[in-house]
């Protein structure tokens, strides 16, 4: 199957202080080594970029200008793309996720899945609350094994994520609007190491690369 790639760097870095996934990190910006890992996979890789954007597109094939919102960003990635079966969503910001990680989304879709998401599971007890005023307020205890937090990259049926978004709804990942149309979304390993870069110190949680 055809496989293309958009990987998405257009936050502002509010709490990071800056462009953090234009940041220094192991001898190219952490957007080159997303980009990169996405190649993995993929032989044509867009990069989603706000604007304005200086940079010499971090080895990418492409570079758009994304929107306000995330799902924004993941939309003008997707417009540009043409001919493809399937396509890799990436945050920019996860400049560690493995070769082999990217290969195991790939092949759940390619088994015959909607979408593929990365999952860890969930150690901590996890409480649903609601807030009285002032006053947080505990209301029930969630079963963790029913509950995983969920990483890029995420990969889709090209044609079923373009009509996911063609209602232009936003969402917090581009899996919650293939849900949304019932589609099937299956859950593979995904790894300690693949953090995401939200502040300065997060630089210097792993090793950088996509080969894994």
């Amino acid at each position: 199957m055809r496989v293309a790639a958009v990987v998405v760097a257009g936050g502002r870095g509010e709490r990071f202080g800056g462009l953090k996934q234009f940041a220094p990190l192991d001898g190219a910006t952490v957007s080159a080594h997303s980009v990169s890992a996405a190649r993995s996979v993929a032989p044509f890789v867009v990069l989603v970029v706000p604007d304005p954007y200086g940079g010499d597109g971090e080895g990418a094939d492409l570079v758009v200008t994304g929107g306000a919102t995330r799902t924004e960003s993941v939309r003008a990635g997707l417009e540009v793309l043409d001919e493809v079966d399937i396509v890799v969503v990436h945050d920019a910001a996860r400049p560690w996720a493995t070769r082999a990680l990217f290969e195991s989304v790939v092949a759940a879709v390619e088994a015959g899945a909607d979408a593929a998401v990365p999952g860890l599971s969930i150690t901590d007890t996890v409480k649903r609350v609601d807030v009285e005023g002032t006053v947080t307020v505990v209301r029930a205890t969630e079963e963790r094994d029913q509950l995983v937090t969920v990483q890029t990259p995420q990969a889709f049926r090209y044609a079923t994520l373009v009509s996911a978004h063609a209602a232009g709804q936003p969402a917090t990942d581009d899996a919650a609007l293939v849900e949304r149309l019932g589609g099937r979304v299956v859950v593979v390993p995904g790894e300690e190491a693949n953090v995401k870069i939200t502040r300065p110190a997060d630089l210097g949680v792993g090793v950088a690369g996509g080969d894994g």
